[in-house]
């Protein structure tokens, strides 16, 4: 079994305990994901399955898309309603949230749209002098992570009522709403949390195609409807069909000149310097790298 599968996460699980239970369900070692949700989250989790482990790194920097909920009024240590609450410092005079207009709301939204550095939370996986930012975060040792480029493609209101926001956003991939949701509470002078959030998109797999988390297995039906194969993984990559001797050459990691090419004409330079290999049959062989006139195997895959 070769794809991609992806699970409808429920709240509670981390990313860890949906593989562990995807290889008991599947019974299959070789199971890896492209992208992890907080325990808090819940939605698209894209689980790499077989050879598809090996496209992992090809997957994981795709965009994703998520509704958010965010509680207004209060900040955590955290960023999410899994931490501590945050005192407002003594001199600080917090706007209340039911004070905050949908007016305010969007003026601020304006500075969370397009390219920006973000700073990931204290409790995050990000490595600080090599040890994750969580582990120093919990031993109460001050750390700063550094700021990271982001970028937000889409960031809309669909509703601020009860002291909560609900927003709709797309960004890249490392962005954390978490830091968004705090960031959002400074800005707007009340200080926030995420409360609850989904993800709806990673790259090219959405809810629609998800299979839920269940404690009872995973039908084989389902399994066989909902996973997308090798041959359908990475479609905005330009694909160029290899001849038989081409397929072996790709194979054995050789480079793939022209005349191993099944198409005429075929472009093996810049702008077209990545490439899925393809053999006759449709199936993916190779991804590969134009080099010096040629195309170059990166990850082979049979």
């Amino acid at each position: 079994m070769d794809g991609v599968l992806v699970v409808d996460k429920p709240s509670g699980p981390t990313s860890h305990d949906v593989v562990a239970w995807a290889r008991r369900a599947l019974r299959i070692k070789r199971i890896g994901h492209t992208g992890t949700l907080d325990p808090l989250a819940t939605g698209v989790l894209a689980l790499v399955v077989g050879r598809a482990t090996r496209l992992a790194q090809f997957l994981s920097s795709d965009s994703k898309a998520y509704t958010a909920t965010i509680r207004l009024g209060v900040s955590t240590d955290t960023y999410d309603a899994l931490g501590t609450p945050i005192e407002p410092a003594r001199d600080a005079s917090p706007t209340p949230a039911r004070d905050v207009e949908a007016a305010a709301v969007e003026s601020v939204l304006t500075l969370f749209r397009g390219h920006f550095e973000q700073r990931p939370p204290q409790f995050s996986a990000k490595k600080i002098e090599g040890t994750r930012a969580y582990a120093l975060a919990r031993q109460g040792r001050p750390i700063t992570p550094a700021l990271v480029p982001v970028a937000v493609g889409r960031l809309e209101l669909l509703e601020l009522a009860d002291g909560r926001l609900r927003l709709a956003l797309e960004c890249s991939a490392g962005f954390y709403v978490r830091s968004l949701a705090n960031d959002i509470g400074e800005a707007l002078g009340c200080g926030a949390h995420l409360e609850a959030l989904r993800r709806t998109r990673s790259g090219a797999f959405d809810l629609t195609l998800a299979v839920p988390m269940d404690r009872e297995g995973l039908p084989t039906t389902l399994v066989d409807e909902r996973l997308v194969p090798l041959s359908r993984l990475l479609p905005e990559w330009p694909a160029a069909t290899l001849t038989s001797r081409g397929r072996q050459r790709a194979v054995h990691g050789q480079p793939i000149g022209r005349s191993d090419l099944a198409e005429v004409g075929v472009a093996v330079e810049p702008p077209a310097d990545r490439m899925r290999l393809l053999d006759d049959t449709g199936q993916l062989v190779a991804l590969a790298e134009a080099r010096n006139g040629a195309l170059h195997p990166r990850v082979v895959l049979v």
